[in-house]
C-alpha cells in the first residue's frame, strides 16, 4: 500500500482552518494530487514550549484505497425486540455504550435511568442554581447521559489498553460529534452539543428494539442461588434479564447502601477531595501561550499540575483535576442540605472565565473504616459536602475564598465575579476541610504558583467543595470474566464501580461488560 506519512508544523491559522489545512497537507506530500485517495488526519496537538505557540500535525497521504477501518465506520444495530435481555441500571456513558454493544451482539438492552430525559433534566438544573432546589434523581449527576453530559464533555483518556478509543470516538461521530475528535489530541464535545448525541444514541437503542426508561430508579436486587436475575425499581416495577450490568455513576450512594444492606461485596476505596480553583481565562492563555492574546485560532489554554506533599509524616500528591478552560463551576449536589462543585465547558469554551478541580489524595488510612467500613469514603464525602452547605448559609451557595488569602490562612473581604450561577459566600476554607487536607491544599497551591507564574494570587479563588472526583467505592469483579466477585451475572461496571475515570474509558467498559454478558448468555463474541 502505496501512503506517505507525514509530520508537519503549522501556525494556528492554519492548523484551526480546515480548507487551509487540507491545502498545506497537499502541498507538503508533493505529488500529483490526482494521485491521492484520501486523505488521512491523524493527530493535532498544540506546542506551546516555545516562544511561539506551534501546532503538530500528523497525517497519512494514501495513494492507494486507505484500509477499511481508517475511513470512519458506520456502526450497524440489528432489531433485537425478541432477544435475550440484559437489564443495564443508569443511561451514563458507561450504561449507553453498553446498550449499544449488546444490540450489536444479539442482546436486547433494557435501560433504566433514576433521572429524567436530556431535555427534561435541562429543569431541574435551572432549579438548582435559580431556586437552589435539588431532586435527587434529576440534577448535575443524574439524568439522561450521566454526570458527562453536563460537565463538559472532555474524551480524553490514558486508559487506552481497556478498550478500543478509537472506536468510542467514531460511534459518537456517527450520532453527530464533530469529526475532529477523531484527530485532536484532547478531544472535546462541549456541555452545549452533548445532549443532541445522548439524543441520538438513545434513538438508535430503541430503534433496534432496545427499551430506555425513565425515573425508574432502582430499589431492590432480585437474587436467586447467588445469581442477579433482575432489579425492582422505586415504582414497584420488575425488570428480569440474563445478565444485570450495574453502571449507576459514582454518586448513586443509594446503590452502594443497598449492596452493602443485601451483603454484597463493596469495598472502599482511595478517591480525592479538595476545591475548584478559578482564573480569568486571559491569565491562564497568557501565561500558557506567553501571550496577551491568544487569537482567533488558539483555543482557549488549560494546565495540568501535580505536587507531593508530605504532612504528619504522610505523602499525598495534590493536583488538577478536570480542568475546564474557557467554562463554568456548576452546583454537583445530589441531595439537599450538601453543597458539591464541579467545572464544564460549552463547545467554543468561550467563558471568561477557567476552572479547574484541585484535590488531595485520599487514601485508606485517611478514613474512618473501623466505624464506617467500606462506606467509609462515602461517609467522608457526604460529612464535608454538609458542613459546606452549612457554611455558606444552607442554600447552593457555595464557601469560597480569594486563592492567596486562603494559603495564608486569611478571610477574604469581598470575592472576584464567578461563572457559578448560585452564588459565593466568603468563608474561611481552611476550616471547611480537616487540617491534613488544609495544609495540603496550600501546599499545593503555593508550589502550582512557583510553577505558573501568576497562578497564585488574589486575582483568583477557591469554591468549594470538590468531593465527586471519583467513586469512594469499589464493586470487585472478576478480572477476566468481570462479573462481581460472589454474585454471578452481576457486572459492576464504569465510574460508580470503580473501573472508569472519564466519558471514554467508562464507555469502553461498558462494551467489555456487555461483551462478558453476551459469553454468558451464550454468544460468541469475535
Amino acid at each position: 500500500m502505496r501512503k506517505k506519512e507525514l509530520d508537519l508544523v503549522f501556525a494556528p491559522e492554519v492548523a484551526f482552518d480546515a480548507a487551509q489545512l487540507e491545502h498545506e497537507i497537499l502541498k507538503s506530500a508533493r505529488v500529483n494530487p490526482e494521485e491521492i485517495k484520501y486523505i488521512h488526519r491523524v493527530k493535532r496537538s498544540i506546542d506551546a514550549r516555545g516562544r511561539q505557540v506551534l501546532v503538530r500535525v500528523r497525517a497519512d497521504v494514501y495513494l492507494d484505497n486507505p484500509p477499511a477501518d481508517i475511513i470512519s465506520p458506520t456502526y450497524t444495530y440489528l432489531d433485537v425486540s425478541n432477544a435475550k435481555q440484559i437489564v443495564i441500571v443508569g443511561a451514563g456513558p458507561a450504561g449507553l455504550f453498553a446498550a449499544l454493544r449488546c444490540i450489536e451482539l444479539g442482546l436486547k438492552p433494557v435501560v433504566l435511568e433514576r433521572g429524567k430525559d436530556v431535555r427534561s433534566r435541562r429543569r431541574d438544573l435551572a432549579a438548582i442554581n435559580k431556586e437552589h432546589t435539588v431532586n435527587p434523581d434529576s440534577n448535575y449527576c443524574f439524568g439522561e447521559g450521566g454526570a458527562g453530559t453536563y460537565s463538559d464533555g472532555k474524551l480524553y483518556t490514558r486508559s487506552k489498553k481497556r478498550g478500543d478509543l478509537q472506536r468510542i470516538l467514531q460511534i459518537l461521530v456517527q450520532h453527530g460529534a464533530t469529526p475532529d475528535i477523531l484527530f485532536d489530541a484532547h478531544p472535546h464535545i462541549g456541555t452545549n452539543k452533548l445532549p443532541k448525541i445522548i439524543e441520538a444514541i438513545r434513538e438508535t437503542v430503541r430503534a433496534a428494539g432496545g427499551e430506555v426508561h425513565f425515573d425508574k430508579r432502582v430499589s431492590d436486587f432480585i437474587l436467586k442461588n447467588e445469581e442477579m436475575c433482575g432489579v425492582v425499581t422505586s415504582d414497584g416495577e420488575t425488570y428480569l434479564g440474563e445478565s444485570v450490568i450495574l453502571a449507576t455513576g459514582h454518586s448513586a450512594r443509594d446503590i452502594f447502601e443497598l449492596l452493602h444492606a443485601k451483603g454484597i461485596t463493596v469495598e472502599a476505596k482511595p478517591f480525592a477531595m479538595g476545591v475548584r480553583v478559578e482564573h480569568q481565562q486571559s491569565l491562564i492563555d497568557s501565561i500558557q501561550y506567553k501571550c496577551e492574546d491568544r487569537g482567533a485560532y488558539l483555543p482557549a489554554s488549560s494546565y495540568a499540575l501535580v505536587h507531593q506533599t508530605h504532612y504528619e509524616g504522610k505523602q499525598r500528591g495534590i493536583f488538577s483535576f478536570c480542568m475546564c478552560p474557557g467554562g463554568f463551576i456548576v452546583p454537583s449536589a445530589t441531595a439537599p442540605g450538601e453543597v458539591v462543585v464541579n467545572g464544564m465547558s460549552p463547545s467554543r469554551r468561550d467563558s471568561k472565565f477557567s476552572n479547574s478541580g484541585i484535590v488531595v489524595a485520599i487514601e485508606l488510612e485517611d478514613m474512618e473504616l473501623d466505624k464506617y467500613g467500606p462506606l467509609a469514603g462515602l461517609r467522608m464525602q457526604q460529612e464535608l459536602e454538609q458542613k459546606a452547605c452549612e457554611m455558606a448559609g444552607g442554600t447552593q451557595a457555595a464557601p469560597a475564598q480569594l486563592l492567596k488569602d486562603f494559603t495564608e490562612k486569611r478571610v477574604s473581604k469581598t470575592l472576584l465575579d464567578t461563572s457559578y450561577q448560585p452564588g459565593l459566600v466568603s468563608v474561611d476554607i481552611n476550616k471547611l476541610f480537616p487540617e491534613h487536607i488544609a495544609y495540603r491544599l496550600r501546599e499545593g497551591f503555593k508550589a502550582f504558583g512557583t510553577k505558573m507564574r501568576g497562578y497564585l494570587s488574589n486575582e483568583a479563588q477557591i469554591v468549594g467543595v470538590e468531593s465527586r472526583t471519583s467513586s469512594p467505592v469499589r464493586v470487585p469483579r472478576d478480572r477476566e470474566t468481570l462479573e462481581h466477585t460472589h454474585v454471578k451475572r452481576l457486572y459492576p461496571c464504569g465510574e460508580g464501580a470503580g473501573y472508569a475515570g472519564g466519558i471514554v474509558s467508562a464507555a469502553m467498559d461498558g462494551e467489555r461488560c456487555a461483551e462478558m454478558a453476551a459469553i454468558k448468555a451464550g454468544i460468541t463474541v469475535l
